[in-house]
């Protein structure tokens, strides 16, 4: 094995007249080395668009959420629900009710996705971080305030220094539709805007309005206990995946505990399905650049006949003279993957660092720049690749070694 290597070595490194199957073979690196590259960057920057939305998620949704299985709504008391505040991993437990609502301002009207929040829901999320404009607040005292979504307050042309109240409005629960008087059938409210937010995403910065949970338990007619889900923020050192058993084993079957990832389980599993045929695509690639390496080689063999029958006079058999051209092939893709990954973890750490790609002027977007994120699970993944094809794109030349020995 090390004779063959030390010939395959030389092939390739020692010093030679150039001609044109050394240019092949370098060429064949090099477009290894590229799309190996392209690899190392187009996936880092999908990772860092996960990251980037995950922090924009992070400062709205709590650490795990709790709903019902079956129904939209479930009652906050019982011995599970005070062992449940009772364990260390919970910090704060905050209670919410989200149903859909009519909102009117004026003469405009629009549904919305009403949820009521309570006193520990400013502490419990980054609310604070993520307003735009005016102030967070859905009770003064007085009067019941509302925090909308800044794509909502837009559609419905409100802003957060308006005085003009806004009216909410949802079906009663118990009544019976009178068609003289529908009007009757629905429960109003009315609450005047704080502030606006902005997540940067649109399933709540056009959709959703935070306002008081006793004015939601009012308008939809909610019992004092009545919540459709539970928010939890966990204590400093918790471990969240433990946690999360832990949770689900105390209120059993006819809970559904959900951390980060399964509270945006849609979003994240799109995001996987874009970078899985982002990398298939990519292999495609390499693996029309690999063809290179079997012209090279073919081209290799067809120049190196006499040193063939040499090898064969001296008693090496058709293996060993195969595994020449073998480790040749599979180190002009070695060759190629190092440099690929070294020149794609260079691009990396420079957008990382300087953000030299921009996203249009900046103003349009949430960052300037295209973010990046290198994860080690894909240059392991990306190396595997690299070397699988360049050894099978080696191993299609070597094996018609044998016509070439007489």
């Amino acid at each position: 094995m090390k004779t063959e290597l030390k010939i395959a070595w030389r092939y390739l490194f020692a010093k030679k007249q150039y001609n044109a199957i050394h240019i092949i073979s370098g060429i064949s690196a090099a477009a290894i080395g590229v799309v190996t590259a392209a690899m190392i960057c187009v996936l880092s920057v999908m990772n860092g668009f996960g990251v980037m939305v995950e922090q924009l998620f992070s400062q709205f949704d709590p650490d795990i959420r709790i709903e019902a299985v079956s129904g939209k709504s479930f009652h906050d008391e019982g011995e599970q629900f005070d062992a449940l505040r009772q364990l260390p991993a919970v910090a704060l437990v905050s209670q919410t009710i989200e149903e859909t609502a009519l909102l009117q301002f004026e003469d405009r009207q629009m549904p919305v996705r009403l949820c009521g929040v309570d006193s520990i829901f400013p502490t419990l999320t980054h609310i604070q971080d993520i307003i735009t404009d005016g102030e967070y607040e859905v009770h003064d005292g007085a009067f019941d305030r509302a925090v909308l979504g800044r794509g909502l307050a837009w559609q419905i042309g409100v802003g957060a220094h308006f005085i003009h109240p806004l009216q909410l409005y949802a079906p009663k629960r118990t009544a019976r539709v009178n068609m003289l008087r529908p009007d009757q059938a629905f429960n109003e409210e009315i609450c005047f805007i704080a502030g606006t937010f902005a997540v940067q995403q649109a399933q709540y910065d056009d959709e959703m309005m935070l306002v008081d949970i006793p004015l939601t338990r009012r308008l939809l007619e909610y019992g004092e206990k009545e919540v459709t889900a539970l928010l939890i923020q966990l204590s400093p050192n918790a471990s969240a995946r433990q946690a999360e058993r832990d949770i689900q084993s105390l209120l059993g079957k006819d809970y559904n505990v959900l951390n980060r990832y399964e509270q945006q389980a849609d979003f994240f599993r799109i995001l996987r399905v874009e970078k899985l045929l982002t990398t298939l695509l990519l292999v495609f690639i390499l693996l029309i650049a690999s063809f290179n390496i079997i012209g090279s080689l073919s081209m290799l063999i067809i120049d190196k006949q006499s040193d063939i029958q040499t090898l064969s006079h001296l008693g090496a058999n058709q293996q060993t003279i195969r595994r020449v051209f073998l480790f040749e092939g599979w180190m002009i893709s070695t060759l190629g993957a190092i440099c690929g990954l070294v020149v794609g973890l260079i691009i990396c750490l420079l957008q990382e660092h300087f953000g030299l790609l921009k996203l249009g002027n900046g103003a349009e977007y949430v960052v300037s720049a295209y973010p990046v994120a290198v994860q080690a699970t894909d240059l392991l993944i990306v190396t595997i690749v690299v070397l699988s094809l360049g050894f099978i794109a080696a191993w299609i030349p070597a094996r018609r070694i044998k016509d070439s020995i007489h």
